[in-house]
């Protein structure tokens, strides 16, 4: 779960390190009108989170937000079900999400469901109980969309200068990798390039010069289910290690080049809360600020001092770590073992950290296929 973002912030962050548009401007004095309001929501294995935004020349400004950890796949690793108790603090989260839709008359929404729903066997159930009792109705989205959603979402983190970008999404059940070629792709047009990729992976633009998307995978093991695999080791340094080589096994299928990849020109892009929060605790923020941490680079010996820190506060010492909070300190180790295994696996000494995924994905392709957003149908 992404630290939760100052109601009303925008899409972008003010001052980047990337060559994309502004920010979008202060919120207008009078209420937007409800035909030009889009939502999004996310219910996830470990949170339930909706943004409401309208659009706002070429990206978009949040109008209202909800963000509630609903810990939906709780158990799900030993019984292959969704408990009663997680799909009832689901439903009363949802029930908030169905308020804010019904007050603010949202007319355009995607309400979507990721890999705990996939993998429970009474999943689909759920979905019907759902639309029974709160109204709203979800989809079960499958891991090639989910990815596709997290890539367009850091669009405009991604450099004019990058040839070869990985975008990595780290979730409370998955984790997704999709590595894309931009070297055919004009500079300039980089950022909108990824975009593009709203319509599909394997789609043909014939009208520009199209991002190529060389590989891509869904990992069954995020920052929830990783810690469930280990849950019986006791020793803290022990299990963050087995972790993060046990996630590295599981990328064995992913290699996109047989060659070795030089750094120049290659990004990695990682979205989830657990980057998130390295980024908080790296820039020693007493309070989150979704304006410092979203479009942040940090170094890989940046990121390893972090986690050496985690390391030696240990179970307690996290969980008063006000940066980690009770919520996450149960996860930010499953989370920092599958941030080590990557940057291990790639030829990078750089992250660029997203405060963003999926919700903005989603409201980033309903908006570019209405062509409401600035520069029209991407």
């Amino acid at each position: 779960m992404t630290p939760k973002r100052p109601k009303g912030a925008g899409a972008l962050p003010k001052n980047g390190p990337f060559d994309g548009p502004k920010t979008v401007e202060s919120p207008a004095p009078k209420p937007p009108k409800s035909d030009a309001l889009y939502a999004a929501l996310d219910l996830g294995t470990n949170s339930c989170r909706m943004l409401i935004a309208q659009p706002r020349g070429s990206q978009f400004h949040v109008i209202d937000s909800f963000s509630k950890s609903v810990q939906l796949g709780a158990g799900l690793e030993s019984t292959g079900k969704l408990s009663r108790a997680s799909m009832a603090r689901t439903i009363q989260a949802l029930r908030i999400c169905q308020q804010k839709l019904k007050r603010h008359k949202v007319k355009r929404m995607r309400l979507v469901a990721t890999e705990a729903c996939r993998r429970a066997g009474n999943g689909a159930g759920f979905m019907r109980q759902i639309t029974r009792e709160t109204g709203l109705t979800l989809d079960i989205i499958k891991p090639e969309e989910e990815a596709r959603l997290a890539v367009i979402s850091c669009a405009p983190l991604v450099s004019k200068e990058t040839e070869q970008l990985l975008v990595v999404d780290i979730g409370g059940g998955s984790t997704e990798l999709v590595w894309i070629d931009l070297s055919a792709v004009p500079a300039p047009e980089r950022p909108k390039a990824i975009m593009r990729l709203h319509a599909g992976f394997h789609e043909v633009s014939h009208k520009h010069v199209a991002a190529k998307v060389v590989d891509w995978i869904s990992v069954p093991l995020g920052v929830a289910t990783l810690r469930d695999h280990f849950d019986d080791v006791e020793d803290d340094a022990a299990r963050f290690a087995l972790m993060s080589w046990y996630f590295e096994e599981h990328l064995a299928e992913f290699a996109p080049y047989k060659d070795e990849q030089t750094k120049k020109g290659f990004q990695i892009v990682g979205t989830s809360g657990t980057v998130t929060t390295v980024a908080a605790s790296h820039l020693g923020l007493k309070r989150y600020d979704r304006n410092k941490v979203d479009g942040l680079r940090m170094s890989s010996d940046e990121i390893d001092k972090v986690i050496r820190m985690y390391l030696k506060l240990g179970p307690t010492g996290r969980r008063r770590d006000p940066r980690i909070g009770q919520d996450r300190q149960a996860l930010i180790m499953s989370g920092a073992a599958i941030l080590q295994a990557l940057l291990r696996c790639w030829p990078t000494d750089q992250l660029s950290v997203a405060d963003r995924g999926l919700r903005e994905g989603l409201l980033y392709a309903q908006m570019s296929a209405d062509g409401v957003l600035e520069d029209g149908v991407y």
